[in-house]
């Protein structure tokens, strides 16, 4: 499969070093702004997790300085969209009614509308359409969900997922809420992700915050109204500029036990309710290597992604759109529709 890759940021050049490692994908195009970036120097990057991305050899590879080369070229069958969030959908929809298959970072879209129209027009152009929700790939939340799955946790009576770092130094959209959705969309979007995937649609959601763009705070504690679970809460954002660690962790409780990760040094660990506890062996995969394999083997075969459906990612943004509105109405409880 013969893929390219819009965006040679943070998320690009992650996904980068995750391809170098899948058997049968080759990279065939990049496409970003920035010189230094397309000549193969990406040691300048620097993200929320991991180190800084390595210098790539290009020269076997073509280098666009706009969507429509990447587009026009009739040898790329897939691509991977790693640009800015307010441009998810436009580039998506662009490529896709150029006849390639398209996997696009997260958050899916600024709106319901435009995930809705991104999910049409894939299904319109018979392409596949996969957003990099990578936590259903991550090996703690993928034991979280076989313990649920497998009744081995017994019914969840509650469940607490919090997310939470400095503001990304990925360029000034990042401060512009309007193009970003600010820290709520830039990180929980994971959460609500992973809450609407274990849980399905909430009957209401409430939220209060703080979010002062300027200063890079953008804060949330949400509470999802589940009628069988006691209470499910994602809370977290950015904490500031420059310094503050990213992590994420989750718990939740259940007759069975209690299920618990912290990526700050604390492993998944379960707590039986018997006393008895134990920390599950997990796979050493690489999750975005796993999601990108994933993408590309749905396109092989022409199957539906459903590990990760688009839909599913549909409704992440309209949930977490409601979070806002409950933030901004001093914690409104909001009934969901999704």
């Amino acid at each position: 499969m013969r893929i390219g890759v819009i965006g040679l940021g943070f998320m690009g050049s992650t996904h980068l070093k995750a391809l170098a490692n899948i058997p049968g994908a080759q990279l065939a195009a990049v496409m970003d702004l920035d010189e230094k970036r397309l000549s193969g120097d990406l040691s300048g990057i620097q993200g929320n997790i991991g180190g800084p991305a390595q210098t790539m050899d290009f020269s076997q590879v073509s280098r666009y300085r706009s969507v429509e080369e990447m587009a026009d070229d009739p040898s790329v069958e897939a691509v991977d969209v790693c640009l800015p969030t307010h441009l998810h959908a436009p580039v998506t929809l662009q490529l896709l009614r150029a006849g390639k298959h398209v996997l696009v970072e997260k958050p899916m879209a600024l709106g319901g509308a435009a995930c809705d129209g991104m999910v049409a027009e894939a299904e319109r152009q018979g392409r596949i359409l996969m957003v990099a929700q990578v936590l259903r790939f991550l090996p703690a939340y993928q034991a979280l969900e076989g313990c649920l799955r497998d009744g081995s946790l017994g019914a969840v009576r509650s469940a607490f997922f919090r997310r939470r770092c400095a503001v990304p130094g990925w360029g000034p959209w990042e401060f512009d809420s309007s193009k970003s959705g600010g820290g709520i969309f830039d990180l929980l979007i994971h959460d609500v992700d992973m809450c609407l995937h274990l849980f399905g649609a909430p009957a209401a959601v409430s939220a209060i915050g703080h979010e002062d763009m300027a200063h890079g705070i953008d804060n949330i504690l949400a509470q999802f109204e589940y009628p069988e679970i006691g209470c499910v809460a994602i809370t977290g954002g950015w904490h500031h500029l420059g310094a503050y660690p990213f992590s994420m962790e989750f718990t939740v409780v259940g007759d069975g036990g209690v299920a618990e990760y912290s990526s700050a040094g604390r492993p998944l660990a379960l707590y039986r309710s018997n006393g008895e506890s134990q920390t599950p062996e997990l796979s050493d995969k690489d999750c975005y290597q796993a999601e990108i394999e994933y993408f590309l083997e749905c396109c092989r075969t022409g199957a539906r992604p459903e590990l990760c459906p688009p839909e599913a990612s549909a409704r992440s943004v309209k949930l977490a759109l409601l979070m806002l509105e409950s933030r901004r109405r001093k914690g409104e409880k909001i009934a969901c529709n999704l």
